[in-house]
């Protein structure tokens, strides 16, 4: 199994330090606001590894913190909290803030299919730990204080910034630095000190004064504590590698003189057509916006799984209505091979069962997977009962739910009705879940098209079409659908 190290930028075999058994830790959201689709790709590229690990048999630990303290509107280290703006907006306290947003977060994960955390660690809930932490950069000397709070020195680490690549250290040069008293551009806070004018909701007692932690100092103390030094891989975001896991690498660096991680993954942006998604801009789509148009938050796992998780993926409306007409039709073709006769499995199965983890096991090839899949599913020379049976296989990786699909006695019916249980479609005759009115209406249209009357057939169909419902024939059976 290959996976892409931006440490060393080169894809490398995984080697685990406990043999089957991986430590990984996943930077988790602020929980000021709701997350957006854009973050949501980097923790669908999380599962989709999860998922890839277990698969080949590993036992995984995953952690992932919540950020609920710290993480200030500048990357420079001034702003305000995050968490403190949110509660002023929405005139909450903090914690409400925080409780709010984090249970949101957990239900959107749950509506992805992600497969929840080993551990879930708030920030709040280590303050003391990273102040311990701070207290041993202090000692070893790495650490010095200004007005507004405690600063790791950058210029005491050799090998500062070695995640960097090119593009970063250039970047290097343009960075803000609104805290003028820094000895270095570079230098990150570790504790900062609350506004003496002020009195913040989040503030604890530490040796330098009264404050708050860093944000870079937070995720230190989470991964290692729960994981130990080194674990195996950290993930994030592609935004997080110039600062926030910089940052991460030097303290860990500094107190234990050890690496943090033998693996670093990034997933890289989601773009909208006309530019980055951000919060600060309010240019945001969230998976709230897609159920509001009833597009199930799987479409845009699918959606997630066509484009490599190292690549950037542009989004559209057009990208998004393909993305569910295909897990649609994956979804059909589920149903159908689910009735087939079960027979021993052929060489044809265990090929592509072969390539399929080829493809996954090499850096998550995700998108040439699930392009074998569609492959198999129109090979002539497989089974529907091995299709089937691949399928289900497949689906431990691609996390649609396709074992959840369901096709219930409708050979009976000349009726079937198309609905959805946890974002996932069943099939079935039951006609007493559709309106009255709605029923009636297909009644007539069905008639008037076996008096082939197309005219009142046809206002038939638009009336049931301007109430919500959809009708189409297959066969001698007429499917009924919700829009």
């Amino acid at each position: 199994m290959k996976l892409y190290n931006t440490l060393t930028k080169k894809k490398e075999e995984f080697k685990p330090i406990k043999d089957k058994e991986v430590g990984i830790y996943t930077c988790g959201p602020t929980v000021y606001w709701f997350a957006h689709i854009g973050n949501m790709r980097t923790y669908l590229f999380e599962d989709f590894l999860k998922r890839v690990l277990m698969y080949n048999g590993y036992k995984v630990k995953h952690v992932m913190n919540l950020t609920d303290v710290g993480h200030l509107t500048s990357d420079s280290d001034s702003g305000e909290d995050k968490l403190e703006k949110g509660a002023k907006k929405e005139r909450k306290t903090v914690w409400e803030i925080a409780q709010f947003y984090s249970d949101f977060f957990k239900k959107d994960l749950k509506s992805l299919n992600v497969i929840d955390p080993t551990i879930w660690v708030r920030a709040t809930d280590t303050i003391q730990e990273q102040i311990d932490l701070i207290k041993e950069m202090e000692k070893k000397g790495f650490t010095y204080t200004i007005k507004d709070g405690v600063y790791f020195d950058t210029s005491k680490l050799e090998k500062y910034g070695r995640l960097w690549g090119e593009n970063e250290r250039k970047e290097m040069k343009g960075r803000i630095e609104e805290v003028t008293e820094k000895k270095n551009k570079a230098d990150f806070a570790l504790w900062k000190f609350s506004p003496k004018n002020e009195k913040r909701q989040m503030e604890w007692e530490s040796p330098w004064g009264v404050g708050f932690p860093g944000w870079h100092t937070e995720c230190v103390v989470m991964s290692v504590n729960n994981l130990g030094i080194p674990f195996d891989i950290h993930c994030g975001g592609i935004d997080h590698v110039f600062i926030h896991h910089t940052n991460e690498i030097a303290q860990t660096e500094a107190v234990y003189n050890k690496p943090m991680a033998n693996y670093w993954m990034h997933g890289e942006f989601l773009n909208l057509k006309d530019g980055k998604m951000s919060k600060s801009s309010g240019n945001i789509v969230t998976l709230s916006t897609l159920k509001e148009k009833g597009i199930s938050p799987l479409a845009y796992r699918y959606l997630c799984l066509n484009t490599h998780y190292r690549s950037k993926l542009v989004f559209s409306d057009e990208s998004l209505e393909f993305a569910e007409t295909s897990l649609n039709k994956l979804y059909e073709k589920t149903v159908e091979l689910s009735r087939s006769n079960k027979i021993k499995h052929s060489n044809k199965y265990e090929e592509y069962q072969g390539k399929f983890l080829e493809f996954i096991n090499d850096d998550l090839n995700i998108p040439s997977a699930l392009a074998l899949t569609w492959d198999m599913i129109k090979d002539n020379d497989v089974t529907d009962s091995e299709k089937y049976d691949l399928l289900i296989n497949f689906d431990n990786i691609f996390g649609l739910k396709l074992s959840s699909v369901k096709s219930e006695d409708i050979s009976e019916s000349k009726y079937i009705i198309k609905t959805e249980k946890d974002g996932v479609p069943v099939w079935t005759s039951d006609i007493s879940i559709i309106p009255d009115d709605i029923m009636k209406l297909i009644e007539i249209r069905n008639e008037t098209r076996k008096n082939k009357e197309w005219d009142k057939a046809d206002e038939a169909r638009k009336e049931i079409d301007k109430k919500g419902w959809q009708v189409e024939d297959s066969g001698e059976k007429t499917i009924i659908k919700k829009k």
